[in-house]
């Protein structure tokens, strides 16, 4: 029996402790334009993930969240989530927060493995430099029923396919639970942290400014109400919607031209 920490340190073994993995995995999402064949009508909005194609295996060739093992020498698994986007998107300095850990036993074939998951929001205009050639932007269709059971068409120009799940409230702890009903495509577990990550910034999009940091310095109010609907999966009536984001935003001297409708003022965010 070791009698000081100082004894103890210096003759363990570190092999007397069971070992594990630990990664950061990470849901950047951003917001895509789709146009209007109507030209006189804003362009429709739609939230968009960004996938990676795993070309080893396990899961070859399927896709998978931005992700990778923590260095446990020189890392935090925040370190651990940045260095990937800066790897896989060459993003730095945008939003992050923390979102879930899953820790199922056998959620990796390799070994056990616990990921930490973060949201990642940023506006695509940023990006101005060449992603990693196998990442690409996905854009998200919702279809729910009674909330319950909810699919994501998932669509990239070329690539199309679908996630299914059902979707239930932990009676205890009044927790959002999913079961995955249908899913070929995705790799790990990944197609939970996606919808606990959608869940997660539904739930504040109304009361923070989480939306603002997916979107460009000018836009009109519009387009701001398309990018809230495109995130809510839902309709919103104009008038309400302008009464919640008046404190939000602030009105420019620029109008938006050339868009084949009259031209609309531009407002930005106007930060607390």
């Amino acid at each position: 029996m070791y009698k000081t920490e100082e004894e103890f340190l210096k003759n363990y073994n570190p092999k007397d402790y069971d070992q594990l993995s630990m990664t950061s995995d990470i849901l950047l999402l951003s917001i895509s334009s789709e146009k209007q064949e109507n030209y006189r009508k804003i362009n429709e909005k739609k939230l968009s993930i960004l996938l990676v194609k795993r070309n080893e295996f396990p899961y070859k060739d399927k896709w998978c969240l931005p992700g990778g093992f923590l260095n446990p020498n020189t890392e935090t698994l925040e370190d651990t989530a940045k260095r990937i986007l800066k790897k896989e998107v060459n993003l730095e300095n945008i939003y992050m927060e923390q979102l879930y850990t899953y820790d199922n036993v056998n959620r990796d074939p390799r070994c056990r493995v616990v990921s930490t998951s973060f949201i990642a929001l940023v506006d695509k205009n940023k990006i101005t430099d060449k992603i990693n050639p196998n990442a690409s932007w996905f854009n998200m269709e919702f279809i729910t029923d009674n909330d319950k059971n909810i699919k994501i068409n998932l669509d990239n120009g070329s690539v199309s396919f679908k996630i299914e799940c059902k979707k239930s409230i932990d009676a205890a702890s009044r927790s959002v639970k999913y079961e995955l009903t249908k899913n070929d495509f995705i790799a790990f577990d990944h197609p939970l942290i996606i919808f606990n990550g959608i869940e997660r910034v539904r739930n504040k999009i109304e009361y923070t400014d989480l939306v603002f940091y997916m979107m460009p310095k000018y836009f009109t109010l519009g387009e701001l109400q398309k990018v809230y609907e495109a995130i809510l999966n839902k309709k919103l009536l104009e008038p309400a919607f302008r009464r919640t984001i008046a404190s939000k935003v602030k009105k420019t001297n620029y109008v938006q031209t050339g868009e084949g409708h009259r031209p609309s003022v531009l407002f930005t965010y106007k930060k607390g």
